[in-house]
């Protein structure tokens, strides 16, 4: 058997062998044009994946962009990004198509996902019940973000609440996607809340405190 030794330098030490970070993987979504790209472009440590393309005659009286009338282009399969916690822990990021015609990739995004952050633009709040609806009905943690275009502010809070129907245990937050920070703190708190979902489920409901 080799010894990890020398004549000229006796024992050698060798490093502890790291135990590789957790892969974690969690959701972005909204209906079309909330900012669910720019919020993966924002918090993402490395150059996102996106599959935009421009928008065409297709999706005339389909997407509403009245009031985004800049985006000329669409997520039509996924956004792509990646968050390091720490050692132990990475984040994955996936954002979703915001269109009904691309809902059939939601499923597959969706498998595997610890929870979701479910944007909102307060201008167009019929646009955001589908979201709030799928995970509602999944039962995956998220959290509301109101996504506070060039610091509009057309509904507050209790409002918004009152008018998606989203249950008080919902955490809503609001944030601007464009900030990095932003992002960032509402990530944490769905994290939060996917952290409590899980302690729930193995029994240890007062563990989230810690």
């Amino acid at each position: 058997m080799a010894s990890d030794s020398s004549p000229e330098t006796g024992p050698v030490a060798t490093e502890p062998r790291r135990t590789p970070p957790v892969p974690v993987k969690i959701l972005v979504a909204g209906g079309f044009g909330v900012g669910k790209t720019t919020t993966v472009a924002t918090v993402s440590e490395i150059a996102p994946l996106t599959t935009e393309a421009r928008m065409t005659s297709a999706g005339i009286g389909v997407d509403d962009n009245a009031l985004v009338p800049g985006k000329t282009t669409t997520t039509v399969a996924m956004d792509f990004g990646r968050i390091t916690i720490d050692d132990s822990l990475k984040l994955y990021i996936f954002g979703t198509p915001g269109q009904d015609r691309f809902g059939f990739m939601w499923n597959d995004l969706a498998k595997g996902a610890l929870g979701a952050l479910v944007l909102v633009d307060d201008r167009r709040l019929d646009d955001c019940f589908a979201a709030v609806d799928y995970f509602e009905r999944m039962g995956l943690p998220f959290v509301v973000g109101v996504n506070r275009f060039d610091g509009g502010h057309e509904h507050d809070v209790d409002t918004i609440r009152w008018a998606l129907a989203i249950d008080p245990k919902v955490p809503i937050v609001e944030m601007d996607a464009r900030k990095f920070l932003s992002v960032r703190d509402a990530i944490l708190v769905m994290l939060h809340k996917a952290l409590e979902a899980a302690q729930a489920r193995a029994g240890r409901p007062d563990a989230a405190a810690s």
